[in-house]
């Protein structure tokens, strides 16, 4: 279960310190009931009978505890897990940074065009492996079943070249071909292509298991560029320019609120070049302004962060941090649905 959120929203991307993941039991126990939360609260511990895992955006332990009072709220929260056999497991800035997580929903919601992240947080590597040419194929599908070779929009991307290996196997091998003592030479395909670093155990995994040698050769190398999967927010292009107001009352029907908590900047203006970021902006609207954006919709920045955005020239909306972060609940929930069929997925 976890195993496959973390397969959507890598804990490798996490920002540095956020205590993300398992926070309190076994993950080894069957589950059969889940609990989508974005925060677990004192309501739901009444909830909490029979159910298995709950999974929330939030972590129960934002910073490092010293102690905890049974009678204070993260005390209730604790003795009710541990009393009732519920693990707990937080999906935090994983989900917000993540291809297909927080920043593509609210892009998708206003129609964004070629959105991409504010920046790239995914550090891609290149796989070099040596592959007999009738196996090529084979081990290929393997590799980006694995999730190798995304190369932005494009998929399966790979480079291959013909040449010669040579091998001499020793005694106590059993070699795919050729026999002990005598040296073998082989037409073999170099084959290319890029990896997530996030990914590379089960890429690793995948081309161990597919290739037909005992002994698989190949190299992993750091990249430069990275990745486009991905960062924090997202910027891109409306369909075509319009009214501020306009793109914020979307994005109020998309989150179920009637209006923002606050707006900064220009109101009226028309605006192509969006970006959005849920949670907090405050640490990325200098990055938006710089990619172009005139317009920045997130969840709060605080009075003098939006103050002074607003006047560099970015128009700011700010939904509320729990409001723009809501979509979590109910996507996570259909994921998990459509993942596992058998399992009764309860939001709240």
């Amino acid at each position: 279960m976890t195993a496959f959120l973390d397969s959507l929203f890598p804990p490798a991307i996490a920002e540095e310190g956020d205590p993300t993941g398992l926070q309190v039991g076994p993950l080894d126990e069957a589950c059969r009931t889940v609990l989508v939360v974005l925060d677990l609260e004192n309501r739901h511990l009444e909830c909490l009978s029979g159910v298995d895992l709950v999974v929330t955006h939030h972590p129960l332990f934002p910073a490092p505890i010293t102690r905890v009072h049974p009678r204070r709220p993260l005390g209730q929260k604790l003795a009710a897990l541990l009393a009732k056999g519920s693990a707990c497991y937080a999906v935090h800035t994983p989900y917000d940074s993540a291809q297909g997580g927080l920043g593509e929903l609210l892009a998708k919601a206003i129609a964004l065009r070629m959105a991409r992240p504010l920046w790239n947080k995914g550090r891609l590597l290149k796989l070099v492996t040596f592959i007999p040419e009738e196996h090529v194929e084979h081990v290929a599908d393997a590799l980006f079943a694995a999730g190798a070779g995304h190369l932005g929009q494009y998929s399966r991307c790979s480079f291959r070249t013909k040449g010669t290996g040579t091998f001499l196997p020793q005694e106590g091998s059993s070699p795919f071909k050729g026999q002990i003592g005598q040296e073998e030479r082989g037409e073999e395909v170099r084959l290319e292509t890029v990896v997530p670093a996030e990914l590379r155990r089960s890429v690793e995994r995948s081309l161990l298991d597919a290739h037909p040698y005992e002994e698989v050769a190949y190299d992993l190398y750091p990249l430069e560029l990275g990745g486009e999967r991905h960062g924090p927010g997202r910027i891109g292009y409306l369909p075509t320019a319009q009214p501020a107001r306009e793109v914020v009352s979307r994005m109020c029907c998309f989150l179920g609120i009637d209006a923002p908590q606050a707006m900064y900047g220009e109101k009226d203006r028309r605006v192509s070049r969006v970006a959005v970021c849920g949670g907090s902006g405050k640490g990325v609207w200098r990055a938006a302004l710089d990619a172009g954006a005139e317009l920045l919709l997130t969840g709060e920045m605080g009075y003098h962060a939006g103050c002074e955005a607003g006047e560099s020239g970015l128009t700011v909306a700010c939904f509320g941090h729990r409001e723009s972060e809501m979509p979590f609940v109910d996507h996570v929930g259909s994921l998990l649905r459509k993942q596992f069929g058998g399992l009764r997925v309860i939001t709240g």
